[in-house]
Parts: C-alpha cells; sequence; structure tokens
C-alpha cells in the first residue's frame, strides 16, 4: 500500500522560511515524478511545484523564486523549502505522485496523494 507522509508545516510570520518533506513509501519512489500542491481556504486545490525523476524541477509562476523543490532517492523523500512567505502562502500543502512531471503540472493522471500538512503564514 503506497503512503504518502507530509511533515513540516506550521504557523510561520511573513518573511520566514519552512522546509515541508514528504516521505513516501509503498512504490519504487525514484521512477515517479514528485510534486506540491496547495489548497487554501475556500479556494481550488492548485499547483505548486513538481520535479521529474532526473531532477528537472517546474513551478508555479507564485512561488518561482521563493520555493524550492528537491528529492532524495535514497530516503524516498521529497520536499519543498519555503522562504519570504506571505499569508496568501497559508494553506493546506499537499504530496503527490506521478507517472511523468508534466502529469503533476497539469494535475491530471495523478496516482498519489498525501494528506496534507498546514502552512500558516502570519501578517
Amino acid at each position: 500500500q503506497v503512503h504518502l507522509v507530509e511533515s513540516g508545516g506550521g504557523l510561520v510570520q511573513a518573511g520566514g522560511s519552512l522546509r515541508l518533506s514528504c516521505a513516501a513509501s509503498g512504490l519504487t519512489f525514484s521512477t515517479y515524478a514528485m510534486g506540491w500542491f496547495r489548497q487554501a481556504p475556500g479556494k481550488e486545490r492548485d499547483f505548486v511545484a513538481a520535479i521529474s525523476r532526473y531532477g528537472s524541477t517546474y513551478y508555479a509562476d507564485s512561488v518561482k523564486g521563493r520555493f524550492t523543490i528537491s528529492r532524495d532517492n535514497g530516503e524516498n523523500t521529497v520536499y519543498l523549502q519555503m522562504s519570504s512567505l506571505k499569508p496568501d502562502d497559508t494553506a493546506v500543502y499537499y504530496c503527490a505522485a506521478g507517472s511523468t512531471s508534466n502529469s503533476i503540472v497539469r494535475s491530471r493522471g495523478i496516482d498519489y496523494w498525501g494528506k496534507g500538512t498546514l502552512v500558516t503564514v502570519s501578517s
């Protein structure tokens, strides 16, 4: 059974940083593209960042230059380093696994989801 477990969320002041982690199990991690999405209260779930099996990265315009996605295939973990956080970044952040980075960027054909971790940015 596949599990994606996010951690690292919490309360941070605007301008601060957080690092989210997503530990994967039950799948051959190195063969999957991985990504992060977020859902703010009352809004749809939106793409944030993706990383391919080979390490190519993709970002939503709203987070470019502030967020960095990375992966450690030895630890079956994907990370999201978030800096210069804004109140608009407040959301539940979800980890996702898909066959290609395109499937994650386009939010189509995502195979697995985590349950999310809450990030709250205070002004």
